[in-house]
């Protein structure tokens, strides 16, 4: 039997199955992380925000069917008191964490707004 590092480039069979493994371990978390991505459209951009603190649902639904706008965005970060927004454009994944000073805006493919909540 020749070893590894002994003047061959033979690699024993176990390490070769462990390094395809390896390989396909990593494909397999990455894939997913592609997808986070987005859809490839570009939503409006987020505004700066002039307020700190918790999000507060009240009020936001008289948002829904505006369009999509960085002003919009401005004045649901004031509405809500939330310290970031996140457009959601359709069709994207976004994470599902819970953030107390975020606000999440979904839109559709006419850039509308069809939701408006915190977290």
């Amino acid at each position: 039997m020749i070893s590894a590092g002994h003047g061959t480039d033979r690699e024993h069979p176990a390490r070769r199955t462990a390094r395809t493994a390896m390989l396909w371990a990593t494909a397999a978390l990455a894939l997913p992380l592609a997808a986070c991505a987005g859809a490839g459209t570009q939503g409006p951009a987020s505004p700066s925000a002039m307020v700190e603190g918790p999000c507060r649902n009240d009020g936001l639904d008289r948002f829904v069917g505006q369009k999509a706008t960085t002003a919009l965005g401005a004045e649901l970060l004031k509405a809500s008191g939330a310290r970031t927004l996140r457009w959601g454009a359709p069709g994207s994944a976004m994470t599902m964490d819970f953030r107390p000073d975020r606000l999440t805006v979904s839109y559709d493919d006419q850039m509308l707004v069809i939701s408006a909540r915190c977290g």
